[in-house]
């Protein structure tokens, strides 16, 4: 079929080069995009005198006609065409004739396409958005309901002191809370409209390209039609959002498989969110959390696509930018339904408390607060230090916890210890006494739930 482009060209291009150079099996995902582009950019033609009302209004009741089409089924984009922008115009102008022949007055296929692909980061942006604060919704709750949920927190993966489940939840709160943060600012940088910037050196037409951006939502139009076209810096800071999404939600996924352990026991994750074995039929994996695991080194290698791509492109606008779009793509796609996914396993998850309680008990995690008993006694706290160290190795010689030896026994190690070290050294004073803001203890707990929810609530 003839190009957009095929005036210059006296010769066929050969089927394979048709087939490399054409985007239409992928760029087709921002076909509502791109209609939605047309339709205010034919707007703002009619609105400077540069098509008739009349033209106007049949263009856009074509192209309202083909979204309708296509959107049920009755017409397919087929791949007989180049790109997104080619099979638009193509049924257009079959449609009503010689009034779509002038749809693409005063636009190139570089701002065209630069504009679709904004238009639809700008969407991904905000649905990940909606995605982020459902998962932050199930966490609180979780926190809500969980600030006397005691276990062990840990360091270098060993158990260090008792924190509450509200608390290790709550710094993953605070971790996908800072990632709706960067997509706000991202959508605040990107949300400014590149068309009208031609094929990089603007038009002669007298576009109004402030009427055209405030169609479109934008806060503005660019200001330098080279960057217009030639800029992705968007499309990489989103891919860096989102690989700091997969990053923490693989932290968390990383968490879970060993809380689901034989070992831990922590968690029971439900049937929905589990798979079994084929051959041993005594297990329940954690598929679900092992794949958004997995997952995330898909989402790594598409910012380093496209960083790669970027880095040695000269302006303005260069075939190669055409390959930000099917790892794009398929990135987006992967963190929303990575989001959905854990989700739900989250919300559905329970909890076995006393295991929790009781491995943090195991695990000398009061240890710091038996030497912050001595230091209370008078004992300068190297000493402490020492005394509750040699305590420890005790207990590991009797298999035993600290908090299970007899008074006699501990002051055969010191004798300061009185009979107060049993309520000094339990897990609710453990964490009780914490009270420092972002500390475990309920009454700091509370207030940061507080502010959490608080913040939900205003952020709509």
């Amino acid at each position: 079929m003839a190009q957009l482009w095929g005036g210059r060209f006296t010769k066929e291009t050969d089927q394979l080069v048709y087939d490399f150079n054409a985007s239409i099996t992928f760029d087709k995902t921002f076909f509502h995009q791109d209609v939605e582009g047309s339709i205010a950019h034919v707007t703002m033609l009619a609105r400077q005198g540069i098509l008739t009302e009349d033209e106007k209004e049949s263009i856009i009741a074509g192209l309202n006609s083909i979204v309708e089409d296509v959107d049920a089924g009755k017409l397919e984009i087929d791949t007989k065409y180049e790109d997104i922008h080619s099979f638009v115009e193509a049924n257009l102008i079959d449609r009503i004739g010689d009034a779509g022949k002038k749809l693409h007055t005063g636009r190139s296929r570089n701002d065209q396409v630069a504009l679709d692909m904004r238009l639809y980061t700008r969407l991904q942006v905000q649905e990940t958005d909606e995605l982020l604060k459902e998962l932050l919704e199930v966490l609180l709750a979780v926190m809500e309901a969980n600030t006397e949920t005691y276990m062990p927190g840990f360091t270098h993966l060993q158990k260090a002191q008792p924190t509450t489940l509200a608390h290790h939840y709550g710094a993953y709160f605070e971790m996908f809370k800072r990632d709706r943060q960067r997509l706000k600012d991202i959508y605040k940088r990107m949300n400014y409209c590149p068309l009208g910037a031609g094929a990089f050196a603007g038009t002669t037409y007298p576009l109004d390209r402030d009427y055209t951006a405030q169609l479109l939502g934008f806060d503005g139009p660019t200001l330098n039609s080279m960057d217009s076209v030639a800029d992705r810096d968007y499309l990489i800071e989103f891919l860096s959002a989102l690989a700091t999404i997969m990053m923490h939600l693989s932290r968390f996924s990383e968490e879970i498989i060993i809380w689901n352990s034989n070992e831990y026991q922590f968690v029971e994750i439900d049937d929905a969110y589990s798979t079994g074995s084929s051959i041993m039929p005594q297990k329940k994996n954690p598929d679900i959390a092992e794949l958004v695991r997995g997952k995330t080194g898909r989402v790594y290698g598409a910012l380093m696509s496209l960083l790669t791509t970027m880095k040695g492109l000269p302006l303005a606008y260069n075939k190669d930018m055409q390959e930000d779009k099917e790892v794009a793509f398929d990135a987006m796609d992967t963190v929303k339904d990575c989001l959905v996914l854990f989700t739900g396993m989250i919300r559905t998850m329970r909890f076995r408390k006393e295991r929790m309680a009781k491995s943090a008990m195991n695990g000398f995690t009061n240890a710091t607060d038996a030497a912050d008993y001595l230091v209370n006694k008078g004992v300068p706290f190297r000493d402490a230090h020492g005394i509750i160290g040699r305590l420890v190795l005790y207990c590991i010689d009797k298999a035993t916890s600290i908090d299970a030896l007899s008074l006699a026994e501990l002051k055969e190690i010191s004798d300061i210890f009185e009979e107060d070290i049993y309520d000094a050294i339990s897990l609710k004073t453990c964490v009780e006494k914490r009270l420092t803001v972002g500390a475990p203890g309920p009454e700091a707990m509370n207030e940061v739930i507080r502010i959490h929810r608080e913040y939900l609530t205003k952020d709509i």
